[in-house]
């Protein structure tokens, strides 16, 4: 098998967060319009996800235009979506910590329809390529292929991941260009991501964003407001992402109070940072994704509705 053996219970929890995050991106359709609050389509989005009985596997990412990955908003953030953002919606349910991680993208302008098309079609010409035995730079040739036939670029540093209990990104890559010597395993659970833009291909951090983090097991802190912030992160997130704005709304800390017990914990070399992640050139970037596991003779899609 792949990166466990898939028990019948482990591929129900897929399963029923897939259905959840399907369900969250009929909700994010729905509700994504001009003129709203990010903070209020992420926050109604994460809260849909509990209702259906889920958790967010990480905090609702909504970056825009140049925007590849990794933007939430902050608290009190009064950013609004606006009429001609190129806006990737990237949802990430979990049960028990088996994650479906999805994303699909709003032109709200409707003058970007050939970028979006062009990340979607190397999604669904992946998904028909990957099967056991198949090597993920099989995988990464064919979304590099689809998207230069629409006339962009994909993004070459940035990557499907493979999924495991409580951990989005398990430490193997498939990559949106031919590239890796992975070859896939019957039970692998991955998430694939095209990203395809007009701008040059690359994406950077932008350290001046940065509000989603995520921290290793067995914490360990002097000062009394960490270990406050400590026992919140281990007893809700354990070593999956969070928000600021989480910390805020758990423990009614002030943003000055999440930073302080943030700061210690990097001091210690115990905060993993995701910074905003923006495509060098400032082009805008498309993203289209799902989860999947695989099988014998293919995959077997964890969300639908990308």
């Amino acid at each position: 098998m792949g990166w466990f053996d898939m028990t019948e219970q482990n591929f129900d929890d897929y399963k029923k967060a897939g259905k959840i995050a399907e369900q969250a991106i009929t909700f994010a359709r729905s509700k994504a319009k001009v003129g709203l609050e990010l903070l209020d389509l992420a926050e109604g989005i994460e809260n849909r996800i509990i209702e259906l009985g889920g958790k967010p596997a990480f905090p609702l990412n909504l970056s825009a235009n140049e925007q590849a990955a990794h933007y939430t908003p902050k608290i009190n953030d009064e950013k609004i979506i606006g009429e001609r953002d190129v806006l990737k919606i990237d949802i990430g349910v979990h049960v028990n910590g088996f994650i479906a991680d999805c994303s699909f993208t709003v032109d709200f302008s409707g003058e970007n329809g050939k970028l979006l098309e062009a990340s979607k079609t190397a999604l669904q010409n992946a998904l028909s390529t990957a099967r056991a035995g198949v090597k993920v730079s099989k995988i990464g040739a064919e979304i590099e292929k689809t998207i230069k036939s629409y006339g962009f670029k994909p993004v070459e540093n940035l990557c499907g991941h493979s999924l495991s209990q409580y951990m989005v990104h398990a430490g193997v890559s498939i990559p949106n260009v031919e590239s890796g010597n992975y070859i896939l395993k019957e039970g692998d659970v991955f998430a694939i991501e095209p990203f395809a833009t007009n701008g040059v291909g690359r994406i950077a951090d932008n350290p001046a964003i940065e509000e989603i983090f995520s921290c290793p097991q067995n914490l360990k802190a002097r000062m009394p407001q960490t270990k406050k912030v400590i026992s919140f992160i281990e007893s809700n997130f354990k070593t999956l992402p969070f928000a600021k704005r989480w910390i805020a709304k758990g423990l009614k800390l002030e943003a000055s109070q999440i930073d302080f017990a943030l700061s210690d914990l990097k001091r210690n070399n115990s905060l993993n940072s995701y910074p905003v992640l923006q495509e060098v050139g400032k082009g805008l970037v498309s993203q289209s994704e799902t989860s999947i596991i695989v099988e014998k003779d293919g995959v077997s899609v964890i969300v639908g509705n990308f």
